[in-house]
């Protein structure tokens, strides 16, 4: 991975100018915008996101620094200006799970879908030990990396700490995935019953699945085994 080395962002820095050139969009949200960048030194491709300060609470660009895991994007480095924040990020350069579903119709393999999944469940079951709620799961916030050969989640913007055992009450994510106790204004333990998966809609459909459940228990098995290599 490189690493970037760049003058630190003082008071007085307003945009990227002198750190990196921003080419097209990639993304764009109700609270950033997501642009391809390229340092200005080294050459390398990166994502930047550009979130408007105004609008969102930049004390998650913190918890997204707590997680460094295979299957979370990496975060290398954060400029803040008076207006917009800046994080520095990992390029995916095979898009995102949305439009991976909506190229593969009729459904995926279901070794291929299996392995993606556990693979989502490993980076949030990271996070949760870290007592770090992502509350935005979704297909537009899991990556490919075809060079790696693995998804990552990303976007920690409505991310949280939690404390075992103690509620939170934020109304947050996206609709469409939101779990029911979200839409019910009701308060949920991340610790017990994660609203999280329950948000989450990004199961795949397999060709030629006979039994879903069976073949998600099936990836998840040595789960508990390869997690304890990050703890």
């Amino acid at each position: 991975v490189a690493t970037f080395l760049c003058p630190p962002s003082g008071p007085g820095r307003t945009d990227l100018r002198g750190l990196y050139h921003l080419g097209r969009t990639l993304g764009r949200g109700h609270f950033a915008v997501v642009k391809l960048a390229r340092h200005v030194n080294t050459g390398d491709l990166v994502a930047v996101k550009m979130i408007d300060k105004t609008k969102l609470d930049v004390m998650s660009r913190n918890r997204n620094r707590l997680v460094q895991h295979p299957n979370v994007v990496r975060l290398y480095e954060v400029i803040d200006t008076p207006t917009t924040l800046y994080l520095v990020m990992e390029l995916a350069e095979g898009g995102d799970l949305f439009d991976y579903i909506i190229r593969h119709e009729g459904g995926v393999a279901e070794d291929t879908a299996k392995r993606h999944f556990a693979q989502i469940v490993r980076a949030v079951a990271y996070c949760h030990r870290l007592h770090v709620v992502h509350r935005d799961l979704k297909p537009e916030n899991v990556v490919f990396f075809p060079q790696q050969g693995v998804v990552k989640l990303t976007d920690f913007g409505f991310s949280n700490l939690f404390q075992p055992g103690t509620m939170l009450a934020t109304s947050c994510g996206s609709l469409a995935y939101s779990a029911p106790e979200i839409l019910l204004g009701e308060e949920y333990d991340c610790s017990e019953s994660p609203a999280e998966f329950s948000q989450n809609q990004s199961s795949y459909r397999t060709s030629g699945s006979t039994d879903g459940a069976a073949s998600i228990h099936t990836a998840l098995a040595p789960l508990e085994k390869q997690n304890r290599l990050f703890q």
